[in-house]
């Protein structure tokens, strides 16, 4: 079965998005761009919640991401992508197709190939989380405290016991936390009987 991880960018006091939705603090440097690249050659396929994926599509085709870094903005371009949502009923960037359900969902983790990144989309994560769909999380924490915002898993219901896996330090002061979920008692059965309400997913 395929790995899905979820890579998500959080404040040192724990923010995924500022007040108003504000997104204007991660240290964005040439080091952190190359663990970018780096990341994306693990992957073969690309997650996203709707609200994600139209912050998305909005940019990444857009010759403003071509000049910010060329090899990432041509990645994102071409690999296959894939949006949870109940209410888009088209998706126009390239490559990409819309599911709605986690049986569609656990049959693309059953396809052979890379892993499946799952991109921002805190709410879609943590429903998947909550459905054992989710193999690892990946945190970068940047050195910035807002006071005030969206936690990144505000909307767990339940707790979800993680075991960190690696860590990883960068010079611009941000630092890569990996976990794993610990082992759950949760059946299939039990998770695929779940709605996935939460996959309306911020970006």
């Amino acid at each position: 079965m395929r790995k899905l991880f979820s890579f998500l960018l959080t404040t040192v006091d724990g923010y995924y998005e500022g007040p108003n939705h504000g997104f204007d603090w991660p240290k964005v440097d040439a080091e952190f761009n190359d663990f970018a690249l780096e990341q994306l050659d693990e992957v073969d396929m690309l997650l996203f919640g709707r609200v994600t994926y139209e912050m998305m599509a909005a940019y990444w085709p857009t010759p403003a991401a071509e000049q910010d870094d060329p090899r990432i903005t041509a990645r994102m371009n071409s690999i296959p992508k894939v949006v949870v949502s109940g209410t888009l009923h088209s998706a126009g960037w390239a490559n990409t197709r819309l599911i709605k359900g986690v049986d569609e969902l656990r049959g693309l983790k059953e396809q052979p190939g890379k892993s499946i990144a799952l991109f921002g989309s805190s709410d879609l994560t943590v429903s998947l989380l909550e459905m054992g769909l989710v193999d690892e999380v990946r945190i970068m924490v940047n050195p910035v405290v807002l006071g005030a915002g969206k936690s990144a898993f505000s909307t767990a219901g339940e707790r979800i016991d993680l075991e960190l896996v690696k860590s990883q330090p960068f010079a611009s002061g941000n630092v890569l936390l990996s976990y794993e979920p610990s082992a759950r008692e949760t059946s299939h059965r039990e998770a695929s009987s779940r709605p996935m309400s939460r996959t309306r997913a911020g970006p």
